[in-house]
């Protein structure tokens, strides 16, 4: 299996993570969403603008848009799961379109990250790698977070294994990602 193969893996599993996440933190209500809990955010919605608002920072870099920090203001957008779960479906399909129209000589390309002292460079594909990784990691916060409350945490660890389809198909669909 190739790089780009994995890359593009890691974009629509990253998609059909945030959906089920989403879909979960559906089942509660507006206060038990915005409850003090422990965790580096100390609430889902302010985990949950978290990721959307680094997700919307990384594939603007990405897709060279320039928004650069702006994209930050206001630091949480969204009080509400329902526009903010539009937000970053809408911010998974532009990471997974970019994802999908990569060629192996664009994961070197540099990509420039406008930091508050500096423009950071790196490679495409490293940034990629970044985010997916920070997604998981908060993605794993607002998990343990659904634990104390009504809501069962949903299942996020059913990497694309064929055998496994079955039990995502439905959502890949409605999300318009490929079963393969």
């Amino acid at each position: 299996m190739d790089a780009l193969t994995i890359l593009r893996g890691l974009a629509r599993n990253n998609a059909w993570a945030n959906h089920r996440l989403h879909g979960a933190c559906a089942g509660l209500s507006h206060e038990a969403l915005h409850q003090a809990r422990t965790s580096f955010f100390p609430t889902i919605m302010k985990t949950l603008n978290h990721i959307l608002t680094v997700d919307w920072y990384y594939v603007d870099a990405l897709g060279r848009e320039r928004r650069g920090r702006t994209v930050f203001d206001p630091e949480e957008p969204f009080s509400e799961l329902t526009s903010l779960r539009e937000a970053q479906r809408a911010v998974d399909r532009k990471l997974v379109t970019l994802a999908e129209t990569l060629s192996a000589e664009d994961t070197d390309t540099e990509v420039k990250l406008e930091r508050g002292d500096h423009v950071q460079v790196e490679r495409t594909g490293d940034v990629l790698l970044h985010l997916f990784e920070h997604q998981i990691h908060h993605r794993g916060q607002v998990h343990a977070m659904l634990a104390g409350t009504t809501v069962k945490p949903p299942q996020l660890d059913e990497f694309f294994l064929r055998e496994e389809l079955p039990l995502r198909q439905r959502e890949l669909e409605d999300l318009g990602l490929p079963l393969t």
